[in-house]
């Protein structure tokens, strides 16, 4: 149903660093990158994740309980990811681990504090 999810940022450069890592890791490259918008996805499958300074020009803002959900692979993934997260800059919002039967989740923000988590069901 979602084609992807977009979110903001202050420098689009900087924080292109954290999403190139997170991508990377689930096997993700860019799939648009211009100046003012960069998206990751796989070919054939369009995007998942976008960046970009909002249109309207003011300042960027995070959501309050908006994130966005990153599938990955397996639960030794989902812990990579947290940990490569923080080590680029991100916060912890809860570790990973089992968030009900056949759930596994961890849940981050990126240095300008937009919500994310890794997760796998199953």
């Amino acid at each position: 149903m979602i084609g992807y999810v977009t979110l903001g940022t202050k420098d689009l450069k900087k924080a292109a660093v954290f999403y190139d890592r997170i991508a990377a890791e689930m096997g993700i490259g860019r799939f648009i990158d211009s100046e003012t918008f960069i998206a990751w996805g796989k070919p054939g499958r369009g995007a998942g994740l976008a960046l970009t300074k909002p249109y309207d020009g003011k300042p960027m803002t995070v959501g309050n309980g908006v994130m966005a959900a990153l599938a990955a692979k397996d639960k030794a993934q989902v812990d990579r990811i947290y940990q490569l997260a923080l080590s680029l800059g991100g916060t912890d919002e809860g570790p990973p681990g089992p968030r009900g039967e056949g759930f596994y989740a961890a849940y981050f923000r990126d240095p300008e504090g937009n919500k994310l988590n890794a997760y796998v069901v199953g």
